[in-house]
């Protein structure tokens, strides 16, 4: 079990920066995949970026490519999410996870992700 806490969320303007952080503990491994993921109001989970820690493999979703950048700091044990050029539809609660079992690169699929954190709610103004 890994356990993860989501920091960084908070109000924006639309076309501001918010910068997300992931903190990881318990049994973290090299070949874990930590996932960002997002909730809107009457809206589905929907993954959004996804990086491998072993082989730093990513992938982004349409939605937020060219945006945002995930990035992974082995060492703290932290997955950040660097959003820019925000968008009033980036509103969202937004969550952190992780899969256990990812021999190389990551997967945009929520139902692949064990361990979730509790979300940080980030919203855009317009």
């Amino acid at each position: 079990e890994v356990q993860l806490v989501e920091s960084g969320g908070g109000l924006v303007q639309a076309g501001g920066s918010l910068r997300l952080s992931c903190a990881a503990s318990g049994f973290i491994l090299a070949n874990h995949a930590i996932g960002w993921f997002r909730q809107a109001p009457g809206k589905e989970r929907e993954a959004i970026a996804c990086i491998n820690r072993g082989d730093g493999m990513s992938d982004l979703a349409d939605s937020v490519k060219g945006r945002f950048t995930i990035s992974s700091d082995n060492a703290k044990k932290t997955v950040s999410l660097q959003m820019n050029s925000l968008k009033p539809e980036d509103t969202a609660v937004y969550y952190c996870a992780a899969e256990s079992y990812a021999p190389t690169s990551c997967l945009l699929r929520v139902e692949d992700y064990e361990d979730w954190g509790q979300g940080t709610q980030v919203t855009v103004s317009s």
